[in-house]
């Protein structure tokens, strides 16, 4: 199965945080945040399963 890749628009839409914030928590040590992935001399993107495991892990997060 081929993974689908997004682009920041998409991620900042499914998960709420804005551009500055995601950034932010990949560059935390340790990251906060799913790693972009290169997909171009200058484009990036995010594997849609990395996305949607953070936020069931931002989910089971509040729910304790």
């Amino acid at each position: 199965m081929v993974e689908k890749l997004l682009r920041l628009p998409d991620v900042m839409d499914m998960t709420g945080k804005s551009r500055s914030a995601i950034y932010m928590d990949m560059a935390a040590n340790p990251p906060q945040f799913p790693r972009s992935v290169p997909i171009g001399s200058r484009a990036k993107a995010w594997k849609l399963s990395e996305i949607q495991n953070w936020i069931k892990e931002q989910s089971s997060k509040g729910a304790a």
